[in-house]
C-alpha cells in the first residue's frame, strides 16, 4: 500500500469514528465496510460490521468477522468481549464464557466482559457462581461511579445492568439464607430472629433503626443488643484474669518497643498527609504514627510476633475471643506515639465490643467513645462498643501503648455467636468469588 492510500485509509477510519460517536451508526457501517474492501483486515472495522451484523441477527457473519478480528489482534480485550457476545447470543455458554474470560485476562476490570461473563454462567445454570460474578461486576462500577442509575449507564447496556442486579438481589439473599440452616436446624428459627434481621439489614432490605444517633456500623448491625458507649466490668469476668498479668504482657511489650520488628502501621501507613485528608490521623508533635503489632488479624495468626511474645500468646489463647473464619479476632499492641490523635471514626459491627488493656499510658491520654472521655489506666481493661463513634489521643511526649482484644457482645446467645460466624464466614466467602473487597476494617 502506498503512502497515500495509507493516509486516505486514516481519514475514512477517523470519519467512521466520528460517525460512530455522533451514533450515525448506519453511515459508520458504511464508512467501515468500505475501508474492508481495500483493508480486509483492518480489526477495528470488522469489530464494528461484526457488531452491526450481530444487532441484525446474522450471527454467521458476525461470528466471522469477530474471529477474524481476534486473530489480527489476540490482545484487545473488546474484540473478545464481543465474540463472548456473539456466542451469548447463540446460546453457547460455554464458548462465551471462555472469550470473556480471555478478555478479562487481557483486563481484568473489563465491567461489561464481567457482567456479560455473569449472563454466560446463568446461561450455563451455574446460578450461584453467575451471582457472585454479576456482584462483583455491579460493585467494581459502581465503586467507580458507573452503573449507578439510567445516566452513569450506557442504554445499550441498561437491560443487562438492570438484569444482573435483579437477579443478585434475587439470589444473593437466598445464597446467604441457606448459610444458616443448619443452625436453624439445630436451635430453631426463632432463636436467630436478631441474626436474621441483621442479615435483612445487611442486605439493604430494611433499616437499621439505630437506638441512639451516635452509633453506626459500616459492616453488620444486629438489632436489639444494648447500645452503650461503655461495658461494666461485671459481664466479663475474664477481666480479672487479663488483668493480673499485665505486668508479663507488658514486660514482653517492652521488648517490641526495643525492637521493633513485626511492628507496622496499623492503617496500612503512616502518610500523614494522606491520613489526615482520609480524617484518620492527626498530629501535634510533628509526624504522628499509629502502629500495631499483631497476634492476630481477620481471623490469622501472626506466627512470628507470637513467638516474640511466648507468653502473652498463651494468656491470649485463655480468652473467651470472637472467632470468626477469616475476619477475626483481632488482637495486637497499638501503639500510638506522642502528639498522635486517632480521628472520630465507625466500627464495623456491633456483635463484638473492643477491650483495652492499658499498659503504657503517660498523663494527657484518653480516649472518647460516643462523646463519653475516659482516661486509661494501667492493667485496668475498659470494653466500649467501637461502632460509637469513637476517637483517642495522645498529647504527651511519650509513647502510649494498649492491648487491644475483641469479644462478643454479652447480649448474644450461644446460637447467635454460632450463626454469626457461620453467617459473616459466608459473607466473606460470597464476596472473595466476586472478588470485591472484604468488609471493612476497623
Amino acid at each position: 500500500m502506498n503512502t497515500q492510500a495509507a493516509v486516505a485509509d486514516e481519514a475514512r477510519i477517523n470519519q467512521a469514528r466520528a460517525h460512530a460517536a455522533q451514533h450515525r451508526i448506519a453511515e459508520a457501517e458504511t464508512t467501515y465496510r468500505e475501508i474492508l474492501k481495500t483493508a480486509p483486515d483492518t480489526p477495528e472495522a470488522l469489530n464494528f460490521v461484526a457488531m452491526c451484523a450481530l444487532s441484525r441477527g446474522d450471527f454467521a457473519s458476525a461470528q466471522h468477522d469477530l474471529e477474524h478480528a481476534a486473530q489480527l489482534n489476540p490482545t484487545e480485550p473488546e474484540i473478545w468481549k464481543n465474540v463472548g457476545i456473539t456466542h451469548l447470543a447463540q446460546h453457547h455458554g460455554g464458548e462465551a464464557l471462555d472469550a470473556f474470560d480471555r478478555a478479562l485476562g487481557l483486563e481484568p476490570m473489563h465491567f461489561a466482559a464481567r457482567l456479560h461473563r455473569g449472563a454466560a454462567l446463568e446461561q450455563l445454570g451455574r446460578i450461584n457462581d453467575a451471582v457472585t460474578t454479576y456482584f462483583g461486576a455491579l460493585a467494581v462500577a459502581q465503586s467507580r461511579g458507573k452503573w449507578r442509575n439510567d445516566m452513569t449507564t450506557p442504554p445499550g447496556l441498561r437491560p443487562a445492568v438492570k438484569h444482573a442486579i435483579e437477579f443478585v438481589d434475587r439470589h444473593r439473599r437466598r445464597i446467604l439464607s441457606e448459610v444458616l440452616q443448619p443452625l436453624r436446624d439445630q436451635y430453631g428459627a426463632a432463636a436467630l430472629t436478631r441474626v436474621e434481621q441483621g442479615l435483612a439489614i445487611y442486605l439493604g432490605e430494611r433499616p437499621a433503626n439505630y437506638p441512639d444517633p451516635r452509633q453506626y456500623c459500616k459492616f453488620f448491625y444486629v438489632p436489639g443488643l444494648t447500645a452503650t458507649p461503655y461495658y461494666p466490668r461485671e459481664q466479663f469476668p475474664w477481666h480479672a484474669e487479663l488483668e493480673r498479668h499485665t505486668d508479663t504482657i507488658r514486660e514482653e511489650l517492652r521488648a517490641v518497643l526495643e525492637q521493633p520488628i513485626g511492628v507496622e502501621p496499623f492503617l496500612g501507613t503512616n502518610d500523614n498527609a494522606a491520613l489526615k485528608e482520609q480524617n484518620l490521623l492527626d498530629g501535634t508533635r510533628g509526624h504522628a504514627e499509629w502502629n500495631s503489632f499483631f497476634f492476630h488479624r481477620h481471623g490469622e495468626v501472626f506466627e512470628q510476633n507470637a513467638r516474640r511474645c511466648p507468653r502473652t500468646t498463651e494468656i491470649i489463647a485463655s480468652l473467651p475471643l470472637v472467632h470468626i473464619r477469616g475476619h477475626a479476632p483481632e488482637v495486637l499492641f497499638s501503639i500510638l506515639t506522642p502528639g498522635s490523635h486517632i480521628l472520630k471514626h465507625h466500627g464495623v459491627t456491633n456483635t463484638r465490643l473492643v477491650t483495652h488493656l492499658p499498659l503504657i499510658i503517660p498523663e494527657d491520654c484518653a480516649i472518647s467513645v460516643g462523646g463519653v472521655e475516659h482516661a486509661w489506666q494501667e492493667g485496668r481493661c475498659v470494653t466500649f462498643d467501637d461502632t460509637f463513634e469513637h476517637e483517642a489521643w495522645n498529647k504527651s511526649d511519650k509513647v502510649r501503648a494498649v492491648m487491644i482484644l475483641d469479644a462478643w457482645h454479652p447480649d448474644l446467645s450461644e446460637a447467635e455467636r454460632a450463626a454469626i460466624a457461620l453467617l459473616v464466614g459466608g459473607i466473606g466467602d460470597f464476596n472473595a468469588a466476586a472478588r470485591v473487597d472484604a468488609p471493612p476494617a476497623d
